[in-house]
């Protein structure tokens, strides 16, 4: 039921978004990174002792399969992720559900990853997939508003529409 609830949704979203299609992307899905397996904020923020690079928990494994059974008829032509092992594994069972490849961009330059998705896929339906402190950087250098997301956010899906700058934001 929830999965059909999103497809409406992300349906609706679309249409918002119709006027844009044709002078950029159609629309950038942004997800944060499925839960950790050591259960930790993401690198960088000063926890220590943690893992670097840790996989996905059991419940990230789960999100990760519910975000690709979500997404599968959303048009996604590409998928990019940051170097890390969680983000990753957070978009391959979409794109195994999809034949598409993951494509690993470093963390560390927001506007690295804008740049090619914009000239790798100026017209594409492309997901994100990062952390809590890229996901809103990435949102903002698409033309979407100013957004926060906690260390313990994993149910947030944002649509920006590149075009219009326009947000939807939608928890599963």
């Amino acid at each position: 039921m929830k999965t059909e609830k999103f497809v409406i949704v992300l349906g609706l979203a679309l249409l918002v978004f119709v006027p844009g299609i044709a002078e950029a992307q159609s629309m950038v899905i942004l997800v944060r990174h499925a839960e950790r397996a050591d259960g930790g904020p993401s690198a960088g923020t000063g926890m220590t002792g943690a893992p670097a690079d840790p996989l996905l928990s059991a419940a990230g494994k789960a999100r990760a399969d519910k975000l690709a059974t979500m997404l599968a008829e959303s048009g996604v032509k590409a998928i990019y992720t940051s170097e890390f092992h969680r983000t990753q594994d957070t978009g391959k069972p979409l794109a195994a559900k999809l034949g598409l490849t993951v494509t690993p961009v470093a963390s560390s330059d927001v506007n690295v990853l804008v740049k090619k998705v914009k000239a790798e896929h100026p017209k594409d339906v492309v997901l994100i997939v990062g952390h809590s402190n890229t996901v809103p950087a990435a949102i903002k250098a698409f033309g979407g508003p100013d957004v926060k997301m906690a260390d313990d956010e994993y149910t947030a899906i944002y649509i920006v529409s590149p075009a219009t700058g326009a947000m939807t934001l939608i928890r599963y």
